[in-house]
């Protein structure tokens, strides 16, 4: 099969309409045999988040997997990092997650983790694509089919390491919570309560259809709102697949990734103990927050944005946290994936530790102003080619030597350039990004689609 299937983070779409019951069964199948032929552990484990679409996808899945001679463990409802967990730490060659993620219910995907937990790489992604739809070169039989085991219990082991990871425990705080009817919405509370806290929840009753509907990481101001009304000390609201999480404090001021980067780093490093001094982000990564690193004596490595880059340039450097604006944080030390619950916690123990309510320690950081503005044009082919166009891009980066930055990229899927300019003042900023906008308008046409001040919000 020559069609590429898998994006940045597996195969999606809209469930039982681009992503089929036969696609997916196809992906088990295909997925067992690369295992197989790599000598992998014949054994994998299933987890989904709480769309409608999930149990009917994971199946299937799980059913492909058998048909080739894969055990399959089925854990229902669990988040993808609780799913990398049970990879790297269980007798597994393969992780297999059911999810879309932050995206809306009527979506799901199917993406798969190595035995170390981490994501897999492109060159078995490949592999799989290759098999699809293929015949098999043999049809297990008797005892050779797959074992099929299902039930959520493997998850309370997730929940005793999350716990582990708080020794000071978090006796009298009231933390609002906001699980967007996802993977979360169980064991966020659970977790909280086991560590003596008092979770405020909501998004916790999930019917297949609300995930991420009326909340959660991708939409802070219900979290932002619920902790101010409930009087809580602070906020956390989650993902579908809870790999993200993103903060409020108790006025309701929004706490974006590179902020919860900052509040980690900038305390470790008080304690002498982050080793490197280095922290990941992304080309989105506000240039403030570097700022602030940079005062305390912290490097920032750059990446693209997405998840698997920075993961990447994490083992590269050694680094022991990176991340994104959208709250989607990996912690070397406790696994290779993002993972909201420990994020959530990591600043919990911090708020505990330090004595300080997580106002403060926003307050010691400040955004440069950043904008995003999408552009529809009529053609992105040589876009930066014409005379105005490419003075205007050369007068921005003049104006911003030292004051900022400017990142201007196509849309690899849209007929969309994506204008990120940050400065540090809204001024310079806005002067900057009208005249790049100008000179599009007038060599490529077209209008803007959107446009976001990103300075205390979320990213991509």
């Amino acid at each position: 099969m020559s069609e590429k299937l898998f994006g940045t983070d597996g195969v999606r779409g809209v469930a039982n309409a681009d992503l089929t019951p036969e696609l997916a069964f196809q992906l088990g199948q295909a997925a067992g045999q690369v295992l197989l032929r790599q000598g992998g552990t014949p054994r994998v484990v299933v987890g989904r988040d709480t769309r409608r679409s999930g149990p009917m996808l994971g199946a299937a899945l799980a059913s492909g997997f058998c048909s080739v001679g894969v055990d399959v463990d089925v854990v229902g409802v669990a988040p993808t990092p609780a799913v990398s967990f049970f990879a790297r730490t269980g007798d597994y060659g393969l992780g297999g997650i059911v999810s879309a993620s932050h995206n809306p219910a009527p979506d799901n995907g199917i993406k798969f983790v190595g035995h170390d937990g981490f994501k897999t790489t492109e060159e078995f992604e490949a592999e799989v694509e290759g098999l699809l739809g293929s015949p098999l070169p043999a049809r297990p039989q008797g005892k050779g089919v797959g074992s099929l085991s299902t039930g959520d219990g493997e998850t309370e082991s997730y929940v005793d390491y999350l716990v582990g990871l708080v020794p000071e425990r978090l006796e009298g705080m009231r933390v609002a919570v906001d699980a967007a009817n996802g993977a979360a919405y169980r064991l966020a509370g659970d977790v909280l309560r086991r560590l003596g806290a008092e979770p405020i929840e909501t998004g916790v009753s999930p019917d297949g259809l609300n995930i991420n509907a009326d909340g959660g990481a991708t939409k802070p101001a219900t979290i932002q709102s619920f902790t101010q009304q409930t009087g809580a000390e602070l906020g956390v609201a989650f993902d579908g697949d809870a790999d993200r999480a993103v903060f409020s404090d108790a006025s309701g001021r929004l706490v974006n990734g590179d902020c919860t980067i900052g509040i980690w780093c900038a305390y470790w490093q008080r304690q002498g103990k982050l080793n490197p001094p280095v922290a990941v982000g992304t080309v989105m990564t506000n240039g403030g927050f570097e700022q602030y690193l940079r005062r305390l004596g912290i490097g920032l490595e750059r990446t693209p944005v997405g998840d698997k880059y920075v993961s990447d340039r994490i083992q590269e450097t050694r680094a022991l946290v990176g991340g994104e604006q959208s709250g989607h944080i990996i912690f070397r030390e406790f696994g290779p994936t993002g993972d909201g619950l420990i994020t959530m916690l990591q600043i919990l123990r911090i708020v505990r530790r330090d004595g300080r309510k997580l106002a403060e320690l926003v307050d010691e950081y400040e955004p440069w102003p950043q904008l995003l503005v999408n552009l529809s044009v009529e053609r992105r082919e040589g876009w930066n080619e014409g005379e105005k166009v490419a003075k205007a891009l050369a007068d921005a980066e003049r104006e911003l030597t030292g004051r900022g930055r400017l990142v201007v990229r196509p849309s690899g899927t849209q007929p969309m350039i994506r204008v990120m300019v940050e400065a540090d003042s809204y001024p310079l900023r806005d002067a900057v990004a009208e005249a790049i906008i100008g000179a599009m308008h007038a060599e490529l046409g077209g209008e803007v689609y959107s446009r976001v001040d990103l300075t205390h919000a979320l990213g991509d």
